[in-house]
């Protein structure tokens, strides 16, 4: 919605020209109304939402946030919080539930018809993030004896409240789930061809307690509208379209974000979110950090000796520690990405520490001939100094590179999330390793004690 209409809308909003403002509403895309809704105060929120047409307003409630869907529901009636229930998908009805407070839940349920109220209780049952969790109930289901006329008749009765048409599943009496077909499959030929002629019996599936992640990635390697949901005797109990899936590609990439910023994944919205939170949610990882950083600093008091007889060498310590965490990072980003989209497995755990070995070779010999370079230009007369630090850059690229690879995929061989071994944490663990290192060769070159 371009900004115009946005003052447009909220100035008739304002003057309470209700009738031009229906007109308008009537013609919008159902997001379109909800930003809008946003927009406004929680007394004309209410009034707005009440103007729209039955349909579009189950419509608009989907696409609005849960705090203003918990106003709604408190401030219209049961009948009409009945009626809205009852059309919404049950998909987006069980996440909004899972969102409520018990009180508001307990309401909802309450006007509920019986039958989606039985499919909500079975949804909600299912684990948190599976694929249970966000599937739907509204699929076309199709017999295998039926003919394509048949199909086709069966489609436009029952079709209109479906989440999606274009792909429909074949099953038997049990609802053993036998095969899929498409809308295309059914105009391609004639009208006395049985279904169980021309439909698919590979079909890609997944089970009710199957993590929404493995879903995601299922859509993303086949390239799917949508998906059917099996429980573990394989009877079809929903499906999970392509809409789902994209809100939980952003729901996993924000809480890999969050993780490899070494901050505790939530689920509400920053400006939304409390700033005791906040706070909460950053401070166990600062909390590590501090003290796992606290064994930078006996290293360096260990070595104190070292720097003070040769003030110099302290002046190189923030290259190395920023150049290896930077090097780190890099190689982590690269593997956690890679592994989120399905491009690396912990099998190939040798072969990508073979690659970052060489890659890591690479880097550091540039960097360091750069930075001697530098050094013998800066400082003359230093020479084995210049070669202390240049050779302790380049061991620090190097490991910085191997541990930065190696660390997420372990992570994902212990079970753990990879995000969690991104950059703060390989860069503390390099620091360590490479002031160790740089101290190690300086005394050595510099018979230093």
């Amino acid at each position: 919605m371009q900004e115009f209409n946005m003052e447009e809308l909220l100035k008739l909003a304002e003057e309470k020209q209700f009738r031009r403002l229906k007109e308008i509403l009537a013609e919008m895309n159902e997001m379109d109304i909800a930003t809008f809704l946003e927009e406004l105060d929680s007394e004309k929120k209410v009034a707005v939402f009440r103007m729209l047409p039955k349909e579009l307003s189950t419509e608009v409630f989907a696409c609005l946030s849960v705090e203003t869907q918990r106003h709604i529901i408190n401030s219209i009636t049961d009948f009409e919080l009945k009626y809205i229930i009852d059309d919404l998908y049950v998909d987006d009805a069980v996440d909004m539930l899972e969102e409520l407070p018990a009180v508001v839940v307990k309401r909802v349920l309450k006007n509920a018809g019986p039958d989606t109220r039985h499919l909500i209780n079975e949804f909600l049952k299912y684990p948190e993030n599976s694929a249970g969790s966000i599937m739907t109930a509204e699929y076309v289901g199709l017999r295998k004896n039926m003919t394509v006329e048949e199909a086709f008749a069966y489609i436009r009765k029952h079709g209109v409240d479906k989440e999606t048409i274009y792909t429909c599943y074949v099953m038997d009496e049990k609802r053993f789930l036998e095969g899929v077909v498409t809308v295309k499959d059914l105009l391609m030929n004639p009208y006395d061809t049985v279904i169980g002629d021309i439909m698919d019996t590979h079909v890609i599936k997944a089970t009710t307690t199957d993590d929404q992640e493995e879903v995601a990635d299922d859509f993303n390697k086949y390239d799917l509208l949508s998906l059917p949901i099996v429980d573990h005797e394989n009877r079809l109990v929903g499906i999970v379209t392509v809409d789902d899936i994209v809100d939980v590609i952003e729901q996993e990439a924000t809480e890999d974000f969050e993780k490899m910023a070494a901050i505790l994944p939530s689920e509400k919205p920053y400006l939304k979110t409390g700033v005791a939170e906040l706070a909460k949610n950053r401070i166990l990882w600062l909390l590590i950090l501090m003290v796992s950083s606290m064994l930078t600093g006996g290293i360096l008091g260990k070595y104190e000796n070292a720097f003070s007889v040769l003030p110099l060498l302290v002046t190189f310590i923030p290259m190395l520690t920023d150049t290896g965490g930077n090097a780190g990072s890099q190689s982590s980003t690269l593997i956690i990405r890679g592994m989120a989209v399905g491009e690396i497995e912990p099998k190939d755990v040798f072969a990508v520490f073979w690659k970052e070995l060489r890659v890591g070779a690479v880097v550091g010999v540039i960097l360091g001939l750069v930075n001697y370079i530098r050094l013998i230009i800066m400082y003359p007369g230093n020479e084995m100094v210049c070669l202390t630090v240049v050779l302790s850059l380049f061991a620090t690229v190097v490991l910085a590179k191997t541990i930065g690879c190696i660390l997420p995929i372990g992570a994902k061989m212990l079970k753990m999330d990879p995000a969690i071994m991104a950059a703060p944490l390989i860069t503390t663990i390099v620091d360590a390793f490479s002031l160790v290192i740089y101290f190690q060769l300086a005394c050595r070159f510099l018979n230093l004690s």
